[in-house]
């Protein structure tokens, strides 16, 4: 029975989620921000070289051009270009119009008079090493998985620059190119005109190993964003493990424990002090192994009690088919023909008993609960009572102080054997001409039914031991063996399965009352 919304949320399932999308974001925001930043690079490094040729090609063109022969003034060209490039780390080579060599800044420049070239590995290992950095220049380059054109030295014919070349017709063209140390090469080829006419080609480059040295500080980055994120999935697995993973490993052990039973009655750790799914399953599990013991104690219980009571009648049985062989008279064997009816009719209805009280649990259970009208259902009871002839003359009255509109979920026929069991226990206690009333009324959300009679009461020691099973004390004349003693206990059982409540008490004007407590239908949560 549930009096409350369910109030449990999911509150692992929302740290999973949350924690790895984290890691998630963290990982992809890195992998953004690097190839973001390493393709900015080149284009902005680009965009420095064309700016910085077209300044020199500028110069060139007003300073250092022969209108006449629409030719480059060689003498004049080679100190701007010395001026114009020693602060930068770019190499010019200058073209006529015919696209032959006319300078070289590495002749002209003291910093490019020594060249510096890597030797190829020599053994084994730095092979092994020189590939690797080439398949990881390849993917974390500056052009993942880019085939760029190799780069060549051209000598003294600059056409086999398509960028001079081009540069010749009057465009501006950049390129990417690859040197022999997987280094990246950046050029640019700018027309030197003027008034349209076209005096030579400026064919401006980046030394290989500029823009891998900055791209090295890139890779640093990209590595440790990879580490950040490496040591969160590591940390969110670890973390996983050991609240998830090992909680429940600890609960599937439990229930093989429980239900191998080879150490005793195991419990499920309740795991309290968690507040979340995992704590809601090991409290669950907990409350089905203890509901699974409290069930195995009441069959065993209830075993032992069926056994003890029918081992009465079998041993009043056996005793009398004893003696019935040594009987001295026809009467004598009368007598004990008579107590082996009545021993046979006691386990009859013991065993009658017996069967309903154990299918009543399964029967509860499984049975759909529908309103059920109090007034009705009592007033059909009691004239069904009427038609009969009731002991010792014995009136049964009936008040009901209920609204039109009383209701209580179940079932009628369950509720009916409640009242009916009530009635009888009054009517068997009730004294010569007494009275038996069933009344009914509803208060704060319940309703209220009790069954009252004129007899002797209840001992006040006894007003909960009544409802035991198999618990009987009967008046002498009702005669022995005639009850099971199961009939308040099934009206308890029958009670509390429809959440309700039944108890004893002794009225002030003497006699008993017994009380079924129900809720009213608009107030009862369904189960």
């Amino acid at each position: 029975m549930i009096f409350g919304s369910d109030t449990r949320h999911p509150v692992l399932q929302w740290r999973i989620v949350i924690f790895n999308i984290a890691v998630f974001l963290i990982l992809i925001g890195g992998m953004i921000a690097i190839q973001s930043s390493r393709e900015g690079l080149v284009d902005e490094r680009l965009t420095g070289i064309e700016e910085e040729a077209r300044v020199v090609a500028g110069t060139l063109a007003e300073y250092a051009t022969v209108n006449d022969t629409r030719s480059i003034n060689v003498e004049d060209a080679a100190p701007l270009m010395r001026e114009l490039l020693a602060p930068t780390r770019l190499r010019a080579r200058l073209y006529d119009t015919n696209g032959q060599l006319v300078i070289d800044t590495r002749n002209l420049l003291a910093r490019n008079v020594v060249q510096v070239a890597e030797l190829p590995p020599i053994d084994d290992w730095s092979r092994f090493k020189h590939a690797v950095s080439n398949i990881y220049d390849s993917i974390i380059g500056v052009r993942p998985f880019a085939k760029l054109e190799p780069y060549f030295e051209a000598g003294i014919d600059g056409r086999v620059y398509r960028e001079v070349d081009s540069a010749l017709e009057g465009d501006t063209v950049p390129s990417e190119r690859i040197d022999e140390q997987n280094r990246l090469v950046l050029s640019v080829a700018v027309p030197i005109q003027r008034f349209k006419a076209i005096y030579g080609v400026l064919f401006v480059s980046t030394e290989g190993g500029d823009i891998d040295n900055i791209l090295r500080e890139e890779r640093t980055k990209l590595i440790l964003y990879l580490a950040v994120a490496l040591a969160m999935m590591m940390g969110s697995a670890l973390w996983l493990s050991r609240t998830i993973a090992e909680p429940m490993r600890r609960l599937a052990e439990a229930a093989d424990r429980v239900r191998s039973g080879r150490a005793g009655r195991e419990t499920i750790p309740a795991m309290s002090e968690r507040s979340d799914e995992i704590g809601d399953l090991a409290e669950s599990l907990s409350a089905m192994t203890r509901a699974l013991y409290d069930r195995i104690d009441a069959i065993e219980s209830f075993a032992a009690d069926v056994a003890h009571e029918l081992k009465n009648p079998l041993t009043s049985l056996k005793s009398a088919v004893e003696m019935f062989s040594r009987a001295a008279d026809d009467e004598a064997r009368l007598r004990l023909m008579n107590i082996v009816r009545a021993d046979v009719k006691r386990i009859d209805r013991l065993i009658t008993d017996i069967s309903d009280a154990s299918r009543l649990d399964a029967e509860l259970s499984r049975e759909t609960r529908s309103p059920v009208d109090l007034t009705r259902l009592l007033e059909t009871v009691v004239e069904i009572y009427g038609f009969m002839e009731l002991p010792k003359k014995i009136e049964l009255k009936l008040d009901l102080q209920l609204p039109p509109d009383a209701a209580v979920m179940g079932r009628d026929e369950r509720l009916g054997q409640v009242i009916r069991n009530l009635i009888d226990n009054a009517l068997s206690f009730s004294p010569e001409g007494g009275t038996v009333t069933v009344a009914a009324r509803t208060e704060d959300g319940f309703a209220h039914v009790t069954v009252e009679d004129q007899g002797p009461g209840i001992p006040p020691d006894n007003l909960e031991t009544i409802f035991e099973r198999f618990y009987t004390e009967r008046p002498q004349e009702h005669g022995f063996g005639k009850n099971s003693g199961l009939g308040l206990s099934i009206a308890r059982q029958i009670t509390e399965g429809m959440n309700g409540r039944i108890w004893a008490e002794n009225r002030s004007e003497g006699g008993a009352r017994f009380t079924v407590k129900l809720p009213l239908a608009r107030f009862a949560w369904p189960l």
